[in-house]
């Protein structure tokens, strides 16, 4: 079956969670995940879950885990801590978790990103990748770059990926 066809048995709607990853953000200041939030809202989506947790090993990878418990949920998104400081631990909660991953994401990605900010966009760590029946999607913090993923990468293919997963 090509492509096309796997798109037209797509489900019209996916139940998406969002994980803002940060030691400083607020509710109030999360613009990246308010960004992903609208953006996926805008597209036809269902927020099933959102959340801002510390960048910390333990707070990430229980929201998603929590996450991956819930039915609804279908493909989990989270924004910051995917650079290389110390501070910067939500790639490695994540990538320990992931059963599949989809390299190409990583490298479209810093593609796309080097074609606006240069050679910096060698230090994301952003991946993706499935546990069970669930995409997770690990975005820098920054809103630019939320914006890049999600429009250019992810919300092209987030009900073909969704369909996938069903089978």
């Amino acid at each position: 079956m090509s492509h096309l066809e796997h798109k037209s048995q797509a489900p019209a709607s996916v139940g998406c969670s969002v994980l803002t990853v940060s030691d400083s953000r607020t509710p109030d200041t999360d613009i990246s995940g308010g960004t992903i939030r609208r953006l996926l809202t805008n597209a036809g989506h269902v927020i099933v879950g959102h959340a801002i947790v510390k960048d910390e090993l333990e707070p990430v990878t229980a929201y998603v885990r929590e996450q991956l418990a819930e039915a609804n949920t279908q493909v989990i998104i989270t924004t910051g801590g995917t650079g290389v400081t110390t501070r910067d631990g939500t790639f490695d909660a994540i990538d320990s978790m992931l059963e599949k991953r989809l390299d190409g994401f990583g490298e479209l990605f810093r593609m796309l990103s080097f074609q606006e900010i240069g050679a910096a966009a060698m230090l994301s760590r952003a991946t993706a990748g499935t546990v069970k029946r669930t995409a997770i999607f690990v975005l820098p913090g920054s809103e630019p770059a939320v914006r890049l993923a999600m429009t250019q990468l992810i919300l092209p293919e987030l009900r073909h990926l969704a369909q996938q997963l069903r089978i």
